[in-house]
């Protein structure tokens, strides 16, 4: 009795579970087939409009078509043949001219101010880099000093702090004294 009610249970879960997964494709299909339809009807705009462009186009052909431009281009024949003339008639002076030009004959001004105003730009640019490694060394030497004098001290210090240590009362006395000396003559800026 127990495996016939144990299958009936598992039937029961698995359709039940089986229905929902249908359940939710169904939804999903439903999805898609709106997206499909939504696709549909902008596809049909495109068209739509695809065929108004080439109806406008139609007509622009047309109109360009029913102009007249035969006079148009005999008129400029008649201008460019008169040019021609009149080129061929006058006399051709030549004349060679060997130089070198440092700067150009024509646009002067405008040379100026693109190559000097690079140079000019290029000018500021080299003097504030080179004040700015002038600065660095500077600055690099003053802290190597600096260390080198933290260093001293500490020596200085350490070597006091020994004798100060390994000394008898009267020697630690004396070198008592002169720290207090020291420090007032520090302080009066002697």
């Amino acid at each position: 009795m127990e495996t016939n009610s144990n299958t009936d249970k598992k039937g029961y879960v698995e359709r039940e579970t089986l229905q929902l997964v249908l359940e939710e494709f169904t939804l999903e299909q439903k999805a898609n087939n709106q997206h499909i339809e939504a696709l549909i009807t902008e596809v049909k705009n495109v068209e739509n409009k695809i065929d108004m462009f080439k109806k406008e186009h139609i007509i622009e052909k047309n109109v360009s078509e029913q102009l007249d431009i035969k006079q148009i281009e005999a008129v400029l024949q008649k201008g460019f043949l008169d040019i021609k003339y009149m080129i061929g008639r006058q006399p051709k002076s030549t004349v060679r001219k060997f130089q070198i030009l440092l700067f150009p004959e024509q646009d002067a001004k405008l040379f100026y101010k693109i190559v000097f105003g690079r140079w000019f730009l290029w000018l500021s640019i080299m003097v504030v880099i080179s004040n700015l490694y002038k600065w660095a060394i500077h600055y690099n030497d003053n802290n190597k000093e600096i260390e080198i004098k933290q260093i001293q001290n500490d020596r200085i210090k350490k070597s006091w702090e020994y004798m100060y240590n390994s000394s008898d009362k009267e020697t630690k006395m004396l070198m008592e004294k002169a720290y207090i000396n020291s420090v007032k003559n520090i302080a009066n800026g002697d």
